[in-house]
């Protein structure tokens, strides 16, 4: 008799699943006995491995060219999926992750920046050979540790988004099993997303969710239920285009059912996308993505109650100085109390240059006033009046969004507008730490839309400002797929030819570093800090040890080949005019 593990609502034999709480679906979706990536393979023909490699990671993506056949035709396809562990047999599964270098290799099912390599390199071969791309997701996160984040994680999950939304082939995405934050966005921007009845879409887990939220992980049915994470609800928010059955029950019972269920779907589907003429792709592509999101817009009368200039710059005294901040040491120990010249700080980009404490981290505004010319920034009405939308009724969101408008005289997070640097005159796009944490939300993606037409219609550069964390957790996944949408406005903008210019501040992690973090000419601010995917904490959490003294800062990178511009509050302007002078 064969082994199986049973979760404690199926121990006492079948069970109906809209009974379940969510965080009990949340746990169904990753069932060990679920079918993986690679047991769906059997759905295709002429399986053929590729790109392997045998570097840390590579089996957590893996990539192989295929046929799919319907009726009398194959198409060629080439399989992009995530593995999360060598077997969905149970008692297979027990027995090789007894081996401590099996349970390494498998890394909990986590992809780091080699997987998303492989990912890229599998998109530009499909481009080659004019295969359709099928991405298979399953996967609890992307690696959270600073090992992917030396080698770049941030910038390679960007990468394959970008990849994606260029890529010039017909592109259909499954989610299997959990499809879970960065890790899953970076293969689920495409033409298509397709979904297994119980797998869950979402923008973090319960647990994580319920820590922030209720400042304990026991309530993390609670974070589940409010954050709506399930495929179903993906469905409903518009952002699973199809819901693929598993016809008898869970497929972790009932396994060829599910994979029969998925194939019967690609077979409607894939001679759809095949279909598609070579000069219509793209320009499907940009209808898509333009209905992706919610948000409200508001009146100029509701604008104005909270809408002003606010800064979080220090204000130096009249001889020019400004209080030297508490618990100042040298590196021998001593304490320093001196007051510090202002102007030498601004030069440090705010930072100590005896401790490396940070003084301040600008505001919007602030950033406006240091990258453009002297009242040369005019908001665009088209974004102007732009609102989040609470579309889970999120606990405490709403309160939380028009306490954050007061305290930082913005609509939202972004704002945009046309401006000029040194006289030349652009797009603009601004994020504020102080509005939640600058997290990525629909009104991002939204705004860097709408910002982005007005680049291609006066035929403008783009410079975008970027701050913040990961995906706004408030909104769910839908926060999350915004992510692709901000990708494919900027990818429109650089195929016009026009001039796209990123300046990375400190911080720029998760969500906004792989969404518009990742793209154009990338200009990382002097000493900035907290610059990558995962976050400090969260690593050190993760892997039970201190980062590096430097971890995450423009200098740390810098030593690991991801940055190749460094600018000051004292060059910014200088430096921005270069490199769209070197682009045009």
């Amino acid at each position: 008799m064969n082994k199986h593990f049973y979760l404690p609502f199926e121990k006492n034999g079948p069970f109906d699943y809209d009974s379940l709480n969510e965080f009990e679906k949340y746990q169904l979706s990753f069932h060990p006995e679920r079918p993986k990536y690679r047991d769906y393979l059997s759905i295709f023909s002429n399986v053929q491995e590729c790109l392997a490699s045998t570097e840390f990671g590579a089996c957590l993506i893996q990539t192989h060219r295929a046929n799919f056949q319907v009726g009398e035709r194959q198409y060629p396809v080439l399989l992009i999926g995530q593995q999360t562990g060598p077997s969905s047999d149970y008692e297979q599964l027990i027995r090789e992750m007894r081996d401590p270098e099996v349970v390494r290799k498998w890394n909990h099912g986590m992809p780091n920046y080699t997987s998303y390599e492989r990912a890229i390199r599998a998109i530009e071969l499909a481009n080659r050979e004019k295969r359709l791309i099928i991405t298979m997701v399953d996967t609890p996160g992307a690696d959270p540790t600073e090992e992917s984040e030396a080698g770049g994680i941030a910038w390679r999950i960007g990468k394959t988004i970008q990849e994606l939304v260029e890529a010039k082939v017909p592109t259909l995405s499954v989610i299997m099993n959990r499809g879970c934050s960065g890790g899953a966005i970076a293969l689920t921007g495409c033409d298509v997303v397709l979904a297994l009845e119980y797998s869950t879409y979402l923008v973090i887990t319960p647990e994580a969710c319920s820590s922030i939220l209720f400042r304990t992980r026991s309530r993390a049915n609670e974070a589940a239920e409010a954050s709506r994470i399930t495929s179903r609800e993906g469905l409903e928010l518009g952002i699973v285009d199809e819901l693929v059955p598993e016809p008898k029950g869970p497929a972790h019972r009932y396994p060829r059912e599910a994979i029969e269920s998925l194939r019967q779907s690609l077979t409607k589907w894939i001679p759809e996308l095949a279909r598609t003429p070579d000069n219509e792709l793209f320009p499907k592509r940009i209808e898509r993505w333009r209905r992706i999101g919610r948000w409200e817009e508001t009146e100029e009368s509701v604008i104005r109650t909270f809408q002003m200039k606010k800064s979080r710059l220090p204000v130096p005294a009249k001889d020019g100085f400004v209080k030297r901040h508490k618990g100042c040491y040298t590196a021998r120990g001593v304490h320093k109390y001196d007051p510090v010249l202002f102007d030498q700080l601004v030069a440090n980009n705010y930072v100590c240059e005896t401790c490396g404490h940070r003084y301040t981290r600008p505001s919007a505004w602030d950033y406006i006033d240091l990258i453009l010319d002297e009242g040369s920034f005019r908001e665009h009405r088209e974004t102007r009046y732009i609102i989040d939308k609470d579309i889970l009724g999120f606990p405490g969101y709403r309160k939380k969004l028009m306490e954050t408008r007061l305290a930082t005289g913005l609509a939202t997070a972004m704002i945009t507008g046309n401006g000029k640097v040194s006289g030349r005159e652009v797009v603009y796009c601004g994020n504020d730490f102080g509005f939640l944490g600058g997290s990525f939300c629909m009104t991002t993606g939204e705004k860097i839309w709408r910002a982005a037409e007005i680049a291609l219609q006066r035929k403008l550069p783009m410079v975008l400002q970027a701050a913040g964390g990961g995906a706004r957790m408030h909104e769910g996944c839908s926060s999350m797929v915004s992510i692709p949408k901000a990708h494919v406005a900027l990818t429109r903008v650089e195929q016009a030819g026009l001039p796209v210019i990123t300046i990375i501040t400190d911080p720029t992690l998760g969500g906004v570093a792989i969404g518009y973090g990742s793209r154009g000419i990338r200009l990382f601010e002097k000493n900035a800090g907290n610059i990558g995917f995962s976050g400090k904490r969260v690593i050190e959490q993760y892997t039970g040890r201190k980062t590096s003294r430097d971890f995450q800062t423009t200098h740390w990178l810098k030593k690991h080949g991801h940055v190749e511009h460094v600018v000051s509050p004292l060059t910014i302007k200088q430096e921005i005019v270069k490199r769209i002078a070197e682009q045009t």
